[in-house]
C-alpha cells in the first residue's frame, strides 16, 4: 500500500515537496484518493520540461488515396464489403467526447450543446442520428464506445439516459474514462487544482486505445468479434460514422488503417495533411510545411498535398494491439491551467501559465504500415464546432446542417 512516507520520498526525489502542503488537513478518504494520484504520476513526462528537442521530420511523399470520383465509381463494391463487415459484427465506433463546452460558454459536456433553433437538437443527437443511418442500411447495430473524462463522465452518461440514447440500442453502448495526465507550471512544478488534488487533464486524443484497454473493454471487443474500429471526434456534427463505403474501401484495398480527408481550399489552409513520411503514413501540420511543399502542384493542376484530416480514422484491431505496448510520443503543450496558489486561493489564469502532456492520434497513424486517404465532400461531412461564432462555429455548423436537409 502506498503511504504518506512513500509519497514524501518520491516527491523529495523529484523536488516536488510542495504537493503535500495541505495533506494533513484532508479527511481520510481524500488522503487515500490523493496518495493514489501521487502514486500514478508519470515522472518521465515531467522530466521532459526544458529537455524537449525538436523532432526532425523525414522525407515526405504523397499518400495513397481514393478521390470522391473514384469512390463514386466503386461505391457499390465498397459499400457491399462494408455492410458485410457490419452485419458480421466486425465494426465498432469510438466517440472521443471528453471535452466540456467551455469555449461555447457552456458548462456541460460539449456533446450536450443544443444546435437546434426551433426544437432541441444536441451534438450527441446529431452523431447518433448519423449512426442510425448506417444501422438502417445494414440492418445491424454498430457497437459504440464513448470516451469521457473524469470531469464529464457522470453528466454524459446521465444525458444519454435522459434522452433514451435517441433510439440507439443501449446494449450496444459502453462508456469509459480517458486517462489523465498531470499539469505543471513553467518551472516544471506540479500544480494543485484544489487542496488534496493534483491539477490534471485528459491525456490527449492519442490516449483513447490504452484508456479502453485499461477499462477492460478490449475483452468486450474480442467477445463481440470486432476487427475494425472507427474513431471520431465529438464536435463534427455532419460526419458519417462506421460508413460502409469507408470501411469497405479499406478492406478492399488491404489497408490496416484509413483516414477520412477533405480537400484543402487553399495551399496554406490551417489543417493537418495526410502524407507519407519515410514511406510510412503520417500527418504533417500546416506550420511544419515549407512554402514549396504547401504550394506544390500535381500533373492535373491540383495541390500535391491536398488531403486534410478531420479526425475520423479507421484502425484494424489486430494492428492496434500490436502497437499498444510501443510508447507514443508525448507532446508538451502550453495551456491555461486553473490552480490554487501558496495561500490556497483559486487562480483562473487568462494566459497560458504552464504545460500539459498529450498523446496524439496522428502518432498512431505513423505507427501503421499503411493508411488510405478517403476523400469526402467537405460540405457533406465536415461541420466542426470549435467556437460560438465565426469559422468552425455553431453558426457555420447550423448553416451546413440546413444545407444537408437537417431541420433545426
Amino acid at each position: 500500500m502506498f503511504t504518506k512516507s512513500d509519497a514524501e520520498k518520491i516527491l523529495k526525489e523529484n523536488n516536488q515537496e510542495q504537493v503535500l502542503t495541505y495533506f494533513d488537513s484532508l479527511d481520510d478518504a481524500k488522503k487515500t484518493e490523493f496518495l493514489k494520484q501521487i502514486e500514478n504520476i508519470n515522472w518521465s513526462d515531467i522530466k521532459m520540461i526544458g529537455a524537449e528537442t525538436e523532432q526532425k521530420r523525414g522525407a515526405f511523399a504523397v499518400p495513397p488515396a481514393v478521390s470522391i470520383s473514384e469512390i463514386q465509381t466503386n461505391k457499390e463494391k465498397f459499400q457491399s464489403e462494408g455492410i458485410k463487415a457490419i452485419q458480421k459484427g466486425e465494426v465498432a465506433a469510438v466517440l472521443l467526447a471528453g471535452g466540456m463546452g467551455t469555449r461555447l460558454g457552456f458548462d456541460l459536456p460539449k456533446g450536450c450543446y443544443n444546435v437546434g433553433l426551433t426544437h432541441e437538437l444536441f451534438i450527441f443527437e446529431c452523431l447518433i442520428n448519423n449512426m442510425m443511418d448506417v444501422v438502417k442500411l445494414a440492418g445491424a447495430y454498430v457497437p459504440l464506445y464513448i470516451m469521457t473524462s473524469e470531469k464529464n463522465d457522470a453528466a454524459t452518461q446521465a444525458f444519454f439516459e435522459e434522452h433514451n440514447y435517441w433510439g440507439y440500442d443501449k446494449n450496444y453502448v459502453k462508456f469509459f474514462i480517458q486517462d489523465m495526465a498531470c499539469a505543471v507550471d513553467y518551472n516544471g512544478k506540479l500544480l494543485l487544482e484544489e487542496k488534496g488534488r493534483l491539477a490534471t487533464s485528459p491525456n490527449g486524443n492519442g490516449g483513447w486505445f490504452t484508456s479502453m484497454v485499461k477499462a477492460g473493454l478490449d475483452k468486450d471487443l474480442h467477445k463481440r468479434g470486432i476487427k475494425w474500429i472507427n474513431i471520431f471526434a465529438v464536435d463534427n456534427v455532419l460526419q458519417r460514422i462506421a460508413d460502409p463505403v469507408f470501411v469497405g474501401a479499406a478492406i478492399a484495398g488491404n489497408y490496416e488503417s484509413a483516414s477520412k480527408v477533405v480537400r484543402k481550399v487553399e495551399p496554406h489552409e490551417k489543417m493537418g495533411l495526410l502524407c507519407l513520411e519515410d514511406n510510412k503514413p503520417s500527418i504533417v501540420e500546416y506550420y511544419e510545411m515549407s512554402k514549396e511543399m504547401a504550394e506544390a502542384r500535381a500533373s492535373d493542376g491540383s495541390l500535391e498535398y491536398k488531403y486534410g484530416v478531420i479526425l475520423n480514422y479507421l484502425f484494424a484491431l489486430d494492428k492496434l494491439e500490436k502497437i499498444a505496448n510501443e510508447k507514443l510520443s508525448v507532446h508538451v503543450v502550453e495551456k491555461k491551467i486553473p490552480y490554487i496558489d501558496a495561500n490556497g486561493e483559486k487562480v483562473s489564469p487568462t494566459e497560458p501559465n504552464g504545460y500539459k502532456f498529450e498523446l496524439l492520434v496522428l502518432d498512431m497513424i505513423h505507427m501503421m504500415d499503411n493508411n488510405l486517404a478517403f476523400e469526402v465532400e467537405r460540405e457533406k461531412e465536415f461541420a466542426p464546432i470549435k467556437n460560438l461564432h465565426g469559422t468552425d462555429s455553431v453558426d457555420s455548423a447550423r448553416e451546413l446542417l440546413v444545407k444537408n436537409g437537417v431541420k433545426l
